[in-house]
């Protein structure tokens, strides 16, 4: 696979049209444990309405036993025509053909993963509550920044707020979507479409349903614009 051919489907921030600011979007994020029976699990969520992203984010777990549990979660999401996204690691990302990365402030610069995962690969930035990380994440080449957490959260537990209004200075400042994350739920994500986010993000809220589809189907109605 060359530097050129990573998108195994087509770029989910390339769906987005910033001339029409068209709906929001759901960009999942995995569980911690995706073995088992995840995979149906993924498969179910994904029948309950449109989503245009999956994050694998999995911890403390070998590369190579990660890319073997990334395999049927990968053709799953290509089957959907989602995009499969990899966390923190650009080398896991490239050496499974993933869809893009999305990197912390302490994964690696933009540039670099660039460079390796190529021109076509989705590279999303976490810039937590700053305006100022935000632009320079969009200087150095990112596809999406992502902002959060906007509501308490175990998934990943973070001491920043940002005020909902990020959201819609960055939105008509700029054309690189912008990704709300943290805590995000059906009863509480409508401000943050309405401040005018491009994609949730949301974890909890969907693995923690008996039937993933529900909340998939919910998020649905609640991201029109």
């Amino acid at each position: 696979m060359n530097d050129e051919e990573n998108l195994g489907v087509e770029g989910f921030a390339d769906r987005f049209e910033p001339e029409a600011r068209g709906d929001c979007q759901l960009y999942l994020i995995s569980p911690r444990e995706v073995g088992g029976g995840f995979p149906d699990r993924l498969r179910t969520a994904l029948g309950g309405g449109p989503v245009a992203a999956f994050q694998l984010r999995v911890k403390d777990v070998d590369q190579h036993a990660l890319a073997r549990l990334a395999e049927p979660l990968q053709r799953i999401c290509a089957d959907a025509d989602v995009a499969f996204i990899v966390n923190d690691d650009m080398s896991l990302a490239k050496r499974i053909g993933a869809d893009g990365v999305h990197l912390g402030q302490k994964d690696g610069r933009v540039e670099d993963a660039r460079a390796l995962l190529g021109s076509a690969a989705q590279i999303g930035v976490t810039c937590h509550d700053s305006r100022h990380l935000a632009m320079a994440a969009g200087e150095a080449g990112a596809d999406y920044v992502a902002f959060g957490a906007f509501h308490p959260t175990t998934t990943k537990p973070s001491d920043y707020r940002p005020d909902s209004s990020i959201l819609g200075w960055w939105s008509t400042l700029f054309t690189i979507p912008s990704v709300a994350i943290g805590g995000i739920t059906p009863d509480n994500a409508r401000p943050l479409v309405e401040a005018g986010a491009d994609f949730l993000a949301v974890c909890q809220a969907m693995w923690g349903a008996d039937d993933p589809a529900v909340p998939v189907a919910r998020f649905a109605e609640v991201m029109k614009r």
